[in-house]
């Protein structure tokens, strides 16, 4: 009679032991739902809002510094391009204090990029400018004003 309660019990217990495996495996083969490969890795080359940000820097520095523009002489820019947050940005600081908090934003994501601009420049008279500029810099072109 002990022998058969014993047996029972190491019945019930395998079978326990069985259902909990079984529940391990279908819920490893629910996390492994997609394909197979190298998981969440960045594809090669560089996003839409990357390429666009690379063209209004280049237009920013061009049109805006290296012109010597009167108006753009109190700021300096700084690019944050290589944003992990996938947010590629550019930042006009004041020229004397680099440190200080940025006076405007510019930044694009998604593809199609989408750019914004907002900041305390964009309030001043320099604002209407610098959106016009950047409206035809998002565009594709590379003339300044």
């Amino acid at each position: 009679m002990r022998q058969d309660r014993a047996d029972r019990a190491s019945q019930a217990a395998l079978s326990a032991l069985r259902l909990s495996a079984l529940g391990l495996a279908l819920a490893a083969a629910a996390c492994q739902a997609g394909p197979a490969g190298p998981g969440s890795l960045s594809t090669p080359g560089k996003s839409a809002a990357l390429r666009t940000m690379e063209h209004i820097a280049a237009a920013v520095q061009a049109c805006w510094f290296a012109s010597r523009d009167p108006a753009f002489k109190p700021y300096r820019m700084a690019d944050e391009l290589n944003s992990f947050s996938g947010r590629p940005r550019i930042l006009l600081v004041p020229a004397r204090n680099p440190e200080a908090r940025p006076l405007l934003v510019v930044q694009a994501e998604g593809d199609p990029a989408k750019v914004d601009a907002f900041g305390p420049l964009m309030d001043d008279k320099l604002g209407n400018r610098a959106a016009a500029d950047l409206r035809r810099w998002t565009a594709g072109s590379k003339a300044c004003a």
